[in-house]
Formats: C-alpha cells, structure tokens, sequence
C-alpha cells in the first residue's frame, strides 16, 4: 500500500494486527476540554506529544533519539471524546523512511470516543539541528508495523497569500518550548477557534502544517478563510490547517 499519495482525503492505516504497538492510558482532564465538554485539538496535540515521549522511555531510546520535529498532523474525530472520560492511545508506525517517520495514534475512551490521528516526525540531532539518521535497532521496531517503507514528504497544504481574514494571535512565555520556538500544540488553539460549530458536530478532519518555527519576541498573526487557516510570522505563513468533514468511508475505518 502506497501511503505518499498526495491527497488530504487519504485514509490512515489500519490498527495492525503484529508488530510494535505502544499503549498508555490517562484520565481527561478538565484543562482538556471544550466549553461543550469534548476534548479539544490542541490537547489531542499534546497527548500525541506525551504519547511519543513515554514511547521513546519505553523503548529505552531516550538518549539516542531524544528530538523530534513534527511536520503535520492530521487528526480525525470519529467519536468526540467528552469529560469525564478516560482515553486508551495506540501508537505505532505506519510509515518510514531512514530519517522520518509517520506515527498512528488511536484514541478511544471507555465512553465511545474515537479519534485517529497520524503525524510526520523528523528524527533530529540535538547538537546540529539537522535531520538525522535513525538507528537500526528503532528502524527494527518502526518497520514492524510500517505500510510504507518509502516515506516521502510532499505539503498537502499551500501557504497561499489570498486576503484572508487577519487578526493577531499573541503569544505567552508558557507557549514556548525549551528551545524558544512555539510548542507544536498551541498552534491548534485558533484551529480550534475557527472550526464551525456544525462541523464539530459530526466527523470531521483536521489537517496542520508546520513550515518553519516561530521564535519568541516575534509577532503572530491568524488569517482565516472558509476552511483554511494560516499562522505568519514575519511576512510569511508558519503553518497552515484545513479543516472538513468526514465521508462514511472515513468514519467506518478501524
């Protein structure tokens, strides 16, 4: 199965039936949630972030794989997980190639939810900043699972320059990882503003770009369209996201 088709549509893998799968379990917190009680998206976003984490401590390769960059995430809510609930993740390997990989993530909670994601992550050194080769021994465990051992990236969004909607997005100390650039997750948070109210209401996927980094001191800006959106920094679109319904084929897999 190809899985670098260029199409936003795509469906994810399928849960394997072998291979290195990751499981970890929490509660939903109310620091998670939406105004209606459904988990937002950018805490999905940082649930894949610790989701990741605990996989790499528990494959023991917190030394030699300790950074990682991610490049898109695609989120799908089948099921809105809604407070209080408890959520089970999945995680593992649907793509590879030897610097970068797409990780799966299926979330269900004890109450119905159901939210399948998939991300981009490039493996990078600590010391240059680069890609960096990943080790055989982590390729091993990736492969198991992986439908595509070829794995291209290629943008799904374009960070067009229509006249858009423009407003500012300011930016707090605590939005800021260890290496001064915005956390991943806080760019979900007008994603989230800009979804319609409808489209929560049923299936509906998710789509964020990340180009380039934005670094504290600089001055953000949100320009929203129909169902698109882009974050600029510095005369230029950081990130894009687009946002859709769900078709039935979509809503049935897993």
């Amino acid at each position: 199965m190809n899985r670098t088709k260029v199409d936003d549509h795509v469906a994810m893998a399928e849960l394997p039936t072998t291979g290195s799968i990751f499981q970890v379990s929490w509660p939903v917190r109310t620091g998670d949630i939406h105004t209606d009680k459904q988990l937002r998206l950018d805490a999905i976003a940082r649930y894949l972030q610790d989701a990741g984490f605990d996989n790499l401590v528990d494959r023991g390769a917190m030394d030699t794989h300790p950074l990682w960059m991610v490049r898109r995430t695609v989120i799908d809510v089948l099921e809105p997980v809604v407070w209080p609930d408890r959520v089970h993740l999945q995680r593992w390997c649907s793509g590879l190639s030897s610097k970068w990989c797409s990780m799966r993530v299926r979330i269900r909670s004890d109450s119905g939810g159901l939210i399948e994601t998939e991300a981009f992550w490039i493996n990078i050194d600590p010391k240059t900043g680069m890609p960096a080769t990943i080790s055989e021994k982590f390729t091993a465990a990736l492969a198991s699972t992986a439908v595509d051992e070829h794995l291209h990236w290629r943008r799904w969004i374009e960070p067009d320059t229509d006249d858009y909607a423009d407003s500012p997005f300011p930016l707090r100390s605590s939005d800021f990882d260890p290496f001064d650039h915005v956390n991943n997750a806080i760019y979900w948070q007008p994603v989230e503003d800009a979804l319609p109210e409808k489209l929560r209401s049923e299936p509906f996927r998710a789509i964020l770009e990340y180009t380039q980094p934005v670094k504290r001191g600089e001055q953000v800006s949100v320009r929203t369209g129909t169902n698109t959106l882009h974050i600029d920094a510095g005369g230029e679109a950081r990130a894009s996201a687009r946002w859709f319904a769900l078709t039935s084929n979509h809503s049935d897999q897993g």
